[in-house]
């Protein structure tokens, strides 16, 4: 084999592998991922899971350490929009205050854990304190209508679990399909990308929970994330925002 040939196809190579790492990443259900750029403020709206996001080991907290460690240049600022307790109509109502001000680039919405977790039967037998599956919709619709108007990015989240057990049995696991499956409808219908909670958690469950266990694999409680499911989440975060690394737990 001459020289000159070993030259050429040494070159090919390079250029292969060249293009390999300049590929862009998969699409995102309902929208291509946002590419992050210098100076974007990232604002994570949602309830008590958004809101323990903010803690030293919490999700939001190592988005932002690997935000800093692997795109420093960016200066990229991360903003905890959550509260606890929180449906869909709080953050209605909260948004201009608590987002819009902020004059977020780009908005993850992960909600919807409650609106599921609060309805019970009241003294006379009815269903209250969710919120109605049309209202849930309609609302999701609103918030990324206004945050798109304000001129942001949206990412929106299926909520994730009400209990862990993988067999279907969990109070909750065909409610919270069904209100998942209109987060995944909102998503397409307005063009967003969704970051898929819900299934991402099934699939992680289905292979690491063979023992069935209601709570203790990724949540502390069947629903608040513990260490774990912090960094599980990170992880499905930065791949929304378009980041292909490993989490960074500590600057």
């Amino acid at each position: 084999m001459s020289r000159r040939f070993l030259r050429v196809a040494v070159a090919l190579a390079l250029v292969l592998a060249a293009s390999v790492l300049a590929a862009p990443a998969a699409p995102m259900a309902g929208g291509a991922a946002p590419a992050l750029a210098k100076g974007d403020r990232v604002v994570f709206l949602g309830d008590s899971i958004t809101q323990g996001g903010g803690g030293a080991k919490g999700y939001i907290t190592l988005v932002k350490n690997t935000l800093e460690a692997r795109h420093k240049d960016l200066g990229i600022d991360v903003v905890n929009a959550g509260i606890s307790g929180n449906k869909v109509p709080d953050l209605q109502r909260r948004l201009q205050k608590d987002v819009l001000d902020k004059k977020p680039t780009i908005v993850i919405i992960y909600i919807g854990i409650n609106d599921v977790w609060h309805w019970k039967k009241d003294p006379q037998g009815e269903m209250v304190g969710g919120t109605p599956k049309d209202t849930f919709e309609a609302g999701l619709k609103e918030i990324i209508g206004r945050v798109k108007e304000a001129g942001a990015r949206v990412i929106l989240c299926t909520p994730s679990v009400i209990g862990e057990k993988t067999d279907g049995s969990n109070e909750r696991d065909a409610m919270l399909e069904e209100y998942s499956a209109i987060s995944r409808k909102v998503a397409q219908d307005t063009g967003v990308p969704l970051s898929d909670l819900r299934k991402a958690f099934l699939a992680y469950e289905k292979e690491n929970n063979k023992e069935n266990n209601r709570t203790g694999v990724l949540t502390g409680d069947g629903v608040h994330l513990n260490e774990a499911g912090n960094k599980f989440v990170a992880a499905q975060m930065l791949k929304a925002l378009g980041v292909n690394a490993e989490v960074v737990e500590s600057k």
